[in-house]
């Protein structure tokens, strides 16, 4: 559900969390990128980093302080597998917990993977008004939660509500 009122574009930040993936491979941070630009975000930071608690935190931490950045949108490192931190190395960092990115991310997975959507630990939360929304590293992960949830919840006229006027408020 949409309004008539008018698009405000924001300042995103794409992390990739991956010990395998590099700039010639990061399909998800590709795929994020270019969803955020063709809604008519800009995107005015892209990392890729290993999956590392401190390493992690550290990139996070100079973008939640970053005024032009609004969201941040976290790819890879969700899951159970050894090295998987991302949870861990972001929940710290939040004022609010956004319980219901994992919950609906979860729910839209649901239909495409089955039971398997359990092993996501997709999660996100707010950082000094900095909206984080951290999702599994795989395109396909990262195409749900785009089109299931975020592309409405960043855009300012979805209605009856969106994270556009918390982000960007003074």
């Amino acid at each position: 559900m949409s309004s008539e009122s008018e698009f405000v574009g924001l300042g995103v930040a794409v992390l990739t969390v991956s010990d395998t993936r590099g700039p010639e491979n990061d399909t998800s941070g590709d795929f994020l990128t270019e969803a955020a630009t063709g809604q008519g975000h800009s995107v005015v930071h892209r990392a890729l980093v290993p999956d590392d608690i401190y390493q992690i935190r550290a990139v996070l931490s100079q973008w939640i302080v970053d005024a032009g950045v609004h969201t941040i949108l976290v790819t890879g490192g969700t899951g159970f597998s050894g090295r998987d931190s991302t949870p861990e190395a972001v929940a710290p960092l939040f004022d609010k917990t956004i319980e219901g990115f994992g919950e609906v991310f979860r729910a839209l997975s649901l239909d495409e993977i089955g039971s398997s959507t359990i092993q996501s630990r997709a999660l996100g939360g707010l950082a000094n008004r900095t909206a984080i929304f951290c999702m599994p590293g795989s395109t396909g992960a990262c195409r749900t939660a785009w089109n299931g949830i975020l592309k409405d919840q960043l855009d300012s006229r979805h209605r009856p509500c969106n994270f556009v006027s918390v982000l960007t408020s003074s």
